[in-house]
């Protein structure tokens, strides 16, 4: 029985690398430099693409953001929707596929991804451009950078893209 709940945990953490990223949870210190990096006004919006435990839509929540987290892992989410209860009218917790996600409603994104899927979020986020009206959306991504894409800033690991 251990052993078959134990494998279970195993292919759910396992399973997002075909997606993004494997769970790390971010550090305090590396959320409050991707939130100042983004520059986000108390009422907007922030999206998290591979949320996690909600460390970061906490932190935005704390800043009076809106936020909303996509996550792939249905044991994260559970955590992470715990983790931000006392946030709920203000964080949602999406179970699903960030690359699926309508990003129209973000006015920032955070992300962290490996390295290998940094060219396709980049092609994604240049698609959302060309199919709407849409404002600056500014993106930090956390350890890897766009290829062939300058960043406009970057902190401890952290870098800041802006995309029109």
């Amino acid at each position: 029985m251990w052993l078959l709940l134990f494998g279970i945990v195993v292919l759910l953490f396992g399973f997002v690398l075909l997606f993004g990223a494997p769970y790390l949870p971010t550090q305090r210190k590396q959320a409050q430099t991707a939130l100042d990096l983004l520059d986000l006004q108390p009422g907007q919006t922030l999206y998290e693409l591979g949320c996690g435990d909600g460390r970061v839509l906490r932190q935005a929540a704390e800043r009076d953001l809106r936020a909303v987290g996509y996550e792939l892992n249905p044991i994260l989410v559970l955590v992470a929707r715990v983790y931000t209860w006392r946030y709920r009218k203000s964080v949602k917790i999406v179970w699903g596929n960030f690359w699926r996600a309508d990003l129209s409603a973000a006015d920032g994104v955070f992300v962290f991804l490996l390295d290998r899927y940094m060219q396709q979020f980049d092609d994604k986020l240049k698609q959302r451009s060309t199919l709407s009206d849409s404002k600056t959306l500014p993106v930090v991504s956390y350890a890897f950078k766009v290829p062939g894409k300058k960043p406009k800033r970057a902190r401890n690991g952290l870098f800041l893209y802006m995309y029109e």
